[in-house]
């Protein structure tokens, strides 16, 4: 019987003879994932506005940046490295480098240590131990915790899994106070609970990809109407925990852009529901894409708030 790793380096399209140096650079660059680290640390820097209660040093916050960008790299490479096998399978992943056999694995693996290792040091002399310690601790969970441990064995990984990507606020936080407080973690927490409606509308989207893949992401294993109640649910938990931080660090501002943004993220997801319950076309895309917006939007607000 083929094996799954067999027919990825079946499908996937013969390595180039010759890469010029801008394409090589590329093709690490991609190992990166830099879309996805753009949306990191647009929750860091206000997390850092929250904790300074107004501008930070601007250094700082460069230094902040530049590390966690290190930390979110190293984390996607290693993960692009692991999942090699399946990311040839998926149409989604199959122009990943190591899927293309641009980069070798052997080389992916060393680059994604070196940024683990660059990060760490980064962050340990220009901003302190604690935000270290926590960079770390997100590599960790995200590459052994998530993609090694549950993302191939549960339909709860991303979830768990999750929770890796709500580090930034944390490591943001411990920079300016070198400190965690009540604040980064509903922070964190509010993270926590978008992540599985974000990620689980995409999944919708291309199921077929996981489920050829063999990944049990939820909606491969449970019907869609189960997959848009627990959206529901945890969206209903997000826009909860969102509220939380007018108990004590936010004002009007951030309590308005809140309770706007919330109302909108809860009506696309029961219209997500509502066209699952009718039989229409579903298009969890368009939840997946206001999602983005959504927390991009709030941390704005977060930041915003304290300025003015």
């Amino acid at each position: 019987m083929t094996t799954l790793a067999e027919t990825a380096t079946a499908a996937a399209p013969a390595r180039p003879a010759l890469l010029s140096a801008r394409d090589r650079v590329l093709a690490y660059v991609a190992l990166t994932k830099p879309r996805i680290i753009e949306l990191l640390l647009v929750t860091t820097v206000p997390t850092m506005v929250l904790a300074a209660q107004g501008v930070p040093s601007l250094l700082l916050v460069l230094a902040t940046l530049v590390g966690g960008s290190l930390a979110a790299g190293s984390a996607n490479a290693l993960n692009c490295w692991y999942d090699r096998d399946i990311d040839g399978v998926m149409h989604r992943t199959e122009r990943r480098p190591l899927a293309r056999h641009v980069v070798e694995p052997r080389n992916a693996l060393v680059f994604g240590l070196v940024l683990g290792v660059l990060a760490t040091v980064e962050l340990a002399l220009t901003t302190n131990v604690l935000s270290a310690v926590l960079a770390d601790a997100a590599i960790a969970f995200y590459v052994v915790g998530y993609t090694m441990l549950l993302k191939r064995r549960t339909s709860q990984n991303i979830v768990w899994g999750g929770a890796a990507g709500c580090m930034p606020v944390l490591i943001g936080w411990s920079a300016v106070t070198d400190s965690l407080s009540w604040a980064a973690l509903v922070l964190f927490a509010v993270i926590f609970f978008w992540t599985p409606p974000h990620f689980w509308a995409l999944a919708m989207r291309y199921r077929d990809d996981y489920a050829a893949a063999g990944v049990p992401m939820l909606p491969v294993v449970a019907t869609p109407a189960a997959v848009a109640r627990r959206i529901v649910l945890y969206s209903y938990a997000m826009v909860a925990t969102s509220l939380l931080l007018l108990l004590d660090h936010s004002g009007l501002l951030y309590g308005l852009s809140a309770v706007l943004l919330g109302a909108v993220f809860l009506r696309e997801a029961h219209l997500l529901q509502l066209r699952v319950r009718r039989g229409d076309d579903v298009s969890p895309m368009r939840l997946f894409h206001w999602s983005i917006t959504y927390l991009a939007l709030l941390f704005v607000a977060v930041a915003v708030d304290q300025l003015v």
